[in-house]
């Protein structure tokens, strides 16, 4: 009786433990705060800033160059900095967390190994987010000055030079409204933050695999290299070998393991004034949440049967 009664009093004494989403969002939170107490988020904005500001500094021959030229510069500068902090910043924390015993402490509240990688994941995703947002706010205001600035210098050109007819001004007007602060801006914002997560995705799985913060953080630069130049690897070594049906497989194979990037790609659409359809935007949405999907779980499996 006395055995019978241990084991019920045990499994009382340690309940199954499930997800929690308020868990998840407390991790995330402090996660965000780590983070910005390493000084990365402030670094790299002053980094973009000033890459902005060089946009300013190259000598432009009209309106539409000169916008297309700050856009360009900018959604590169975003690019980078989303990339750079989603590759340090998950490489960082899991090699922290255990040297300062703070995964320990975390584990044996008790918390799942699940809810613990998520909080990090999406900790490091708002720290992305937040600098983007920043970014996204003050380039537009950047951008909505500049346009009218340029198309008052633009239209006071065409009077001197005789040319200020109806036509040219209309054309003129539609080159900078195509050009200057539209939607299509944020949408490409929206396409570097979903080309960010998934590569901070894969630095997790790296993260988990890997003891050495230096080798996740190659190994996920590495891969995020390749994922930017699967078009140029499928059309260089599938194209001319393989016929329809084998491509189709190898393509998919190769995605599989290292994630297209390019279906993230754009910003040149964008700097050439072009339209970013929703259809394209709902579509870099749903393949940016299969891969992280997909990522997540994987990490997971891994996460549970590493030795800590």
């Amino acid at each position: 009786m006395s055995q019978a009664a241990a084991q019920t009093s045990a499994s009382f004494s340690t309940p199954t433990v499930r997800f929690s989403p308020s868990r998840v969002w407390t991790l995330a939170h402090a996660t965000m705060t780590q983070l910005m107490r390493m000084k990365i988020l402030p670094f790299l904005l002053v980094l973009c800033a000033l890459v902005v500001a060089m946009g300013f500094g190259l000598s432009v021959i009209n309106p539409e160059k000169q916008l297309g030229q700050l856009k360009s510069f900018s959604l590169g500068s975003l690019q980078i900095f989303s990339i750079v902090i989603g590759i340090v910043a998950t490489a960082l924390l899991l090699p922290k967390d255990l040297e300062d015993r703070t995964l320990y402490t975390i584990l044996s509240k008790p918390v799942p190994r699940f809810d613990y990688l998520l909080g990090k994941f999406i900790g490091v995703l708002m720290l992305i987010a937040s600098g983007l947002v920043i970014m996204d706010a003050i380039l537009s205001l950047i951008l909505w000055m500049q346009q009218s600035v340029l198309f008052d210098a633009a239209v006071a050109q065409l009077h001197q030079d005789k040319q200020d007819t109806p036509e040219a001004l209309a054309q003129l007007s539609e080159i900078v409204a195509r050009q200057g602060l539209t939607w299509n801006l944020h949408w490409a914002v929206w396409a570097i933050f979903l080309k960010a997560s998934v590569v901070t995705a894969v630095a997790m799985i790296i993260s988990c695999i890997a003891s050495s913060t230096l080798f996740t953080i190659v190994i996920t630069f590495c891969i995020t290299l390749i994922g930017h130049g699967e078009a140029l690897i499928r059309d260089y070594f599938f194209q001319p070998n393989l016929h329809s049906t084998a491509k189709h497989v190898a393509s998919f194979v190769l995605a599989a393991i290292i994630p297209d990037l390019t279906q993230f790609d754009v910003v040149d659409s964008v700097t050439n004034g072009q339209i970013v359809p929703w259809n394209a935007v709902n579509d870099m949405t749903g393949i940016a949440a299969l891969y992280l999907g997909v990522y997540l779980f994987i990490t997971h499996l891994v996460f549970v049967e590493k030795e800590l």
